[in-house]
């Protein structure tokens, strides 16, 4: 772990900051604990000497540093991220921030050329960049992991393709579906999350340095050329709005709480499938924990932390909107308060995709239960009006006759197939024969489905196809980024 230093330090005195020229006095000492930010944003180091050294190309292709003084210059900068990483790097308080302690750092290797390195760039372009270079590269660490979960569900889905289930609306059992089909709904969901990435790296994706504090800079730095180097598809047209912007940050915190929200969805349905109540799924012990006081327990505890993983993640995204609401132009010192949401909300949502894939592609899926529960929950009544439908009868009536079918079974205790042929006569001629009775079969409910998007076990494969292409064809983009 690399060290912070405190005590002495915070008494800093004018000449320990860069900006200290302007002052008579040093930083009260709790004010300086307090305005410091170098104990989350030491994360960005490695952003931070990646934008540094494309600065440091751009001055010395401008002609305000020499090319020796360049080579110099990053030499330092790469000692210092070998310090950093090999946990030797001292980070002092007094210095604020990531940028101030790695500047101040390369000024003792390098010397007076290490002081120019700041030239025709402020902090609020620096950290603006850094903060995209992070979102970008933790937006597409966390689209890798969703087209892993992906995966895992379309493998689940193909072994499950003919396995029927109750579907449910009102948390009541209403048709048969595929269990398959349950499972690329899923997948479904997390495909709009990985759009919805995708389209927002074009908005990260956007070039901050060169814009100084604010109005830009007189130096003639070539931010195209820089936009290449940190891999950048443009560079922002106006230096206020590039200093001060955090929308790319509050839509990337909008992307995991989005993603928050399927999760959660979908562990919502694991939590109630692995009750007693449902028995639909089993969980292997490892994502499961018991009760310090009942033996008997066995808690889908994996669900239900990413469940309620989703609350804290909806507030950084509440957080960062609240910082950015009442700000003028350009950037303000509030803008130090969206690295932590940012941070969490990026940290949450990638762990709680990696637990969701062990978790679903570890679920046992119990066929007798989901048979027991169709066999008693009504749910190819549906089917049955759509067979009286076919014999001539509007839909309307169809759906009155078998709502009475339903209610005479629930009298009787048991389901339509219960119902006698006599029983079954008397509503509708149509219903007494073997044709209609074998409508009830949820095998045949679920094989009549086969419409586009349908729950049919053949249009379930053919999207289980498409979808292992669209993850092939995602996999190669990767590649090539």
């Amino acid at each position: 772990m690399s060290k912070q230093k405190s005590g002495k330090e915070s008494h800093a005195k004018p000449g320990q900051k860069p900006w200290s020229g302007r002052f008579e006095e040093g930083t009260e000492r709790r004010f300086e604990q307090f305005s410091a930010s170098i104990a989350f944003d030491s994360r960005l180091y490695a952003e931070d000497i990646e934008c540094s050294l494309a600065h440091a190309e751009a001055l010395a292709r401008a002609g305000v540093i020499s090319g020796a003084e360049r080579k110099k210059i990053a030499a330092g900068l790469a000692q210092i991220r070998d310090e950093i990483r090999g946990g030797k790097f001292e980070w002092q308080v007094s210095l604020e921030d990531v940028h101030m302690n790695i500047e101040a750092r390369l000024v003792e290797l390098v010397g007076e050329t290490g002081k120019k390195l700041h030239t025709g760039r402020s902090r609020n372009d620096q950290v603006a960049t850094d903060l995209r270079l992070y979102s970008r590269a933790r937006s597409d660490a966390l689209r890798s992991a969703i087209h892993g979960l992906q995966s895992g569900l379309v493998d689940v889905a193909e072994r499950e393709a003919g396995t029927v289930m109750p579907a449910f609306t009102h948390l009541q059992a209403a048709q048969p579906v595929s269990f398959g089909h349950h499972m690329l709904a899923w997948f479904e969901m997390l495909q709009r999350d990985d759009l919805r990435l995708l389209d927002l790296r074009k908005r990260i994706n956007v070039l901050p340095l060169g814009s100084a504090a604010g109005a830009g800079t007189s130096y003639p730095l070539d931010r195209q050329h820089v936009a290449e180097l940190l891999g950048f598809e443009s560079v922002s047209g106006n230096s206020l709005d590039a200093v001060s912007d955090r929308d790319f940050a509050i839509e990337s915190c909008f992307a995991c709480a989005m993603i928050m929200m399927h999760l959660s969805r979908m562990c919502e349905e694991i939590v109630l499938w692995c009750s007693p109540q449902f028995g639909f799924v089993g969980l292997p012990d490892r994502f499961c924990t018991g009760s310090s006081m009942m033996p008997q327990k066995k808690n889908p505890d994996a669900a239900e932390l990413i469940r309620g993983k989703s609350g804290r993640v909806y507030g950084d995204l509440m957080s960062l909107l609240t910082v950015m609401k009442a700000q003028p132009l350009a950037y303000n010192r509030d803008n130090q308060e969206d690295k932590e949401a940012l941070f969490d909300a990026f940290d949450t949502a990638l762990d709680c995709v990696h637990i969701m894939h062990g978790v679903t592609a570890s679920l046992t899926v119990n066929r007798r239960r989901l048979q027991d529960v169709l066999a008693h929950g009504f749910t190819t009544a549906t089917d049955l009006a759509d067979y009286l439908v076919a014999q001539g009868v509007p839909f309307r009536d169809a759906h009155r006759i078998v709502g009475e079918a339903v209610r005479l079974a629930v009298k009787k205790g048991g389901g339509l197939d219960g119902l006698s042929r006599r029983e079954m006569e008397a509503l509708h001629p149509a219903l007494s024969g073997d044709e209609a009775a074998a409508v009830l079969s949820p095998e045949h409910s679920l094989q009549t489905k086969s419409t586009w998007g349908g729950t049919a076990p053949e249009q379930v494969r053919k999207q289980i196809g498409l979808a292992r292409e669209h993850l092939a064809q995602a996999g190669g983009e990767r590649e090539r980024d």
